[in-house]
């Protein structure tokens, strides 16, 4: 998301913080599926607390995403919208979370489509957003080559209407009380007559989403073969690995392993001659645009090479 809105990431320590925050946090949770169960409800009370508190570290990564964006040199790219839509549906199935984590609340919706539709948007669509956005950022450093952006924009936009026209409709039917886990609905009237509709649209929904992946499965393997050929670094990332060559050979770098001298998201930096600077230029070739503290390790990496130079006249020919 930083390189394709040419910005550092937006309260970097703060996202480390509420990623520990909610790695610890899950671990104390579990029991908020288990509202139902008959467990002791000052217990109940304890998860539910908990439940609703690991809502706080989301939150702050979800404004730091968000943040990253605001007033930021956008790239829409395949990667950079599957970026943003992970944002989105993990924004709107953590809404409903909270929800959720409500054990009066809970009780009511627990055995609905409520459930299967918060469950899926975030744990679901979510990963599979994601995972999709990664595949279309680093496909050129796996195979050399750039995926199709046309079919790659068609594959987004059917898969993000999509992946809303089938969960959010869900919700409204767990709230008008339609069960999960039932093999057949329609063998009561009652569900016959008010729900069917419904899950007829949803179901046409899934299928249409369903194929638009398709589009994805092609586009991946058609470029891996034919796709337009892709330069060391498309994206102008800062990060290591687009400053291995295109097919690197053996330990990935030709000579030695580069120095890193800087952090992953020097974009935009004021001063620069460029809008992103790679990790490994050291900050004496960037006067310009070195913070104070920056001109600081110029020191530093004088000594580093001194100390290399004796190295190498003390190895043996």
């Amino acid at each position: 998301m930083a390189t394709n809105a040419r910005k550092p990431i937006f309260g970097y320590r703060a996202m480390i913080a509420s990623l520990m925050g909610i790695a610890f946090l899950s671990f104390v949770v579990w029991a908020h599926h288990m509202f139902v169960s008959g467990m002791n409800p000052f217990l109940g009370s304890v998860f539910m607390f908990l439940t609703l508190i690991i809502a706080v570290p989301s939150a702050v990564k979800s404004f730091n995403y968000i943040t990253t964006l605001w007033r930021g040199n956008l790239h829409f790219t395949p990667a950079m919208l599957f970026a943003i839509g992970f944002v989105s549906v993990f924004i709107s199935g953590g809404l409903t979370g909270i929800i959720m984590g409500s054990s009066a609340l809970d009780i009511q919706l627990h055995d609905t489509y409520f459930i299967v539709a918060h469950f899926h948007l975030v744990m679901g669509a979510a990963s599979a957003f994601g995972l999709l956005s990664g595949i279309y950022h680093w496909f050129p450093k796996m195979f050399g080559r750039m995926m199709n952006e046309r079919l790659g924009y068609i594959h987004f936009w059917l898969t993000f209407i999509g992946v809303y026209l089938i969960f959010f409709p869900m919700h409204y039917l767990g709230i008008a009380g339609f069960p999960r886990r039932y093999y057949s609905f329609t063998s009561y009237d009652f569900m016959k007559s008010t729900f069917v509709d419904m899950n007829s649209f949803i179901t046409i929904a899934a299928v249409v989403t369903f194929t638009a992946q398709w589009i994805f499965v092609w586009n991946f393997f058609y470029s891996m073969v034919k796709g337009r050929k892709a330069t060391q670094n498309p994206w102008r990332s800062t990060t290591l690995e687009w400053t291995a060559p295109i097919h690197p050979g053996h330990g990935n770098w030709p000579g030695e392993i580069p120095a890193v001298y800087r952090w992953s998201y020097d974009y935009s930096k004021p001063g620069a001659r460029e809008d992103f600077i790679p990790q490994n230029v050291p900050f004496s070739q960037t006067p310009e645009s070195n913070l104070p503290h920056e001109n600081e390790q110029i020191a530093f990496e004088k000594e580093i090479n001194a100390q290399n130079l004796n190295d190498q006249f003390k190895q043996p020919t």
